[in-house]
C-alpha cells in the first residue's frame, strides 16, 4: 500500500518534508479494524507531530473508509461497514491507503454526509464533545443547559467551529471570538450568539456586549495572550478548559480568588492510556453522526484536495500553519 511519511523536525515548505513509501497492508490485532481509507482530514496536531517527533512518521488523525477486516474480539462492526474516527497518536496515522484502528474509538459514519463532509468531523468533534461535556460538565442533551454561558476562544477554528454548534444545541449562550468579517460571519452562521474580537481585550469586549462574566471558557488557542482576560471574564467558581500548549510557564494563581476550576482536554488520553472508558469515544462519535444526519450539526469542511500525494499533504500543512484557516481541510484518496 502507499503511505505518505513526514520527515521529523521538518518545516512544511522544506523539500523532502513529505515522501511517498510502499508498505505491506497491516493485519488487524484482536481489537482492530482494517480500514480501506477513502478520505482523511488535516488538524493542527499533524503539524505539531511533524515538528516534535524524533522519528519520521505517517501522520493523519481523521479518517473515513470501509472496513476490510475485523479482529477476533471486535463487536459492533463487520466487513463492508463505512466508519469514521480520529485514531490513536501512539500508532501510525491514516495518511495511507489502509489503516488499523481500535474499534472502540471508531463509529459508523454519518449516512447522509458525503465522505469529504464526514471526514472533517471526528477529531474536532471528539475534542469539543469531551471539553464541553466531560471536562466542563455540561449536560449533553438538547437545550439542557439553559441559563448557562460559555466563551469559546478561537471560534472559527476546527475545534471551535464544532464547539459552537454543540454548545448551542445543548442550550448554552455562546460567545465566540473572531476578528475578520469572514470569521465573524462563520461563527454566527454556526450559532454563536455574540462574537468578540480577540485582537482586542476580551474583558472589555465582553463588557461592551452587556455581560460581565461567563460560566465557562473553552480556550482553543493562544492561551498566553488571553490569560489575564480569562481570569477577568470567568465568573466566580467558573470552569475553564484548555487544549493548546503554552510556550512559557503561566501564573495559575490568577484564578485562585475566584476558585476557578482548570481542566485540560486531550482527545488522545483515552487511547494513549487504554483507559477503562476508552469506548466512550466510539459512543460519542456515534451520537455526533446522528446529529449530523439530523442536520443539528453541519460539517466544518472548507477545502478539499484529491489524491494521496506528498505535494497535496505538504500544501495542507502549509495552509494549516498559515493562520488563515477557517474550518477544516480534507483530502479524498
Amino acid at each position: 500500500m502507499k503511505a505518505i511519511v513526514a520527515k521529523s523536525g521538518s518545516e512544511a515548505k522544506d523539500p523532502g518534508a513529505f515522501q511517498v513509501i510502499e508498505q505491506s497492508i497491516p493485519q488487524p490485532d484482536k481489537l482492530d479494524l482494517l480500514v480501506r481509507i477513502i478520505g482523511i482530514g488535516m488538524n493542527p496536531v499533524d503539524t505539531k507531530v511533524r515538528k516534535r517527533f524524533e522519528n519520521d512518521a505517517v501522520l493523519g488523525w481523521d479518517a473515513y473508509g470501509v472496513v476490510e477486516k475485523v479482529g477476533e474480539e471486535v463487536s459492533g462492526f463487520k466487513v463492508g461497514d463505512t466508519v469514521y474516527y480520529a485514531g490513536d497518536l501512539t500508532r501510525p496515522g491514516c495518511n495511507s491507503e489502509y489503516h488499523l484502528v481500535d474499534h472502540r474509538i471508531a463509529a459508523l459514519a454519518p449516512e447522509k454526509l458525503s465522505p469529504e463532509d464526514a471526514v472533517a468531523m471526528p477529531l474536532t468533534s471528539i475534542t469539543a464533545w469531551e471539553a464541553l461535556f466531560s471536562r466542563l460538565g455540561f449536560i449533553h442533551e438538547a437545550d439542557a443547559n439553559k441559563g448557562k454561558s460559555i466563551l469559546i476562544i478561537g471560534g472559527a477554528g476546527g475545534v471551535g467551529s464544532v464547539a459552537i454548534q454543540l454548545a448551542k444545541w445543548a442550550g448554552l449562550k455562546v460567545f465566540a471570538t473572531a476578528s475578520r468579517p469572514e470569521t465573524v460571519r462563520w461563527c454566527k452562521d454556526l450559532g454563536a450568539d455574540i462574537t468578540l474580537n480577540h485582537r482586542n481585550n476580551l474583558k472589555e469586549e465582553l463588557t461592551t456586549s452587556g455581560v460581565e462574566s461567563v460560566d465557562a471558557i473553552f480556550c482553543t488557542t493562544q492561551m498566553e495572550r488571553h490569560w489575564q482576560a480569562m481570569a477577568e471574564c470567568i465568573r466566580p467558581q467558573g470552569h475553564i478548559v484548555f487544549i493548546d500548549d503554552p510556550v512559557e510557564p503561566l501564573d495559575i494563581t490568577l484564578f485562585k480568588p475566584k476558585s476557578v476550576t482548570i481542566s485540560w482536554e486531550f482527545m488522545y488520553t483515552r487511547s494513549m492510556f487504554a483507559t477503562d472508558d476508552i469506548a466512550e469515544q466510539g459512543i460519542l462519535l456515534a451520537k455526533v453522526a446522528a446529529l449530523l444526519d439530523k442536520g443539528v450539526l453541519v460539517t466544518t469542511r472548507q477545502e478539499t484536495s484529491s489524491g494521496l500525494t506528498p505535494e497535496n499533504i505538504q500544501a495542507m500543512h502549509i495552509k494549516q500553519e498559515s493562520g488563515s484557516m477557517i474550518g477544516k481541510q480534507v483530502l479524498l484518496l
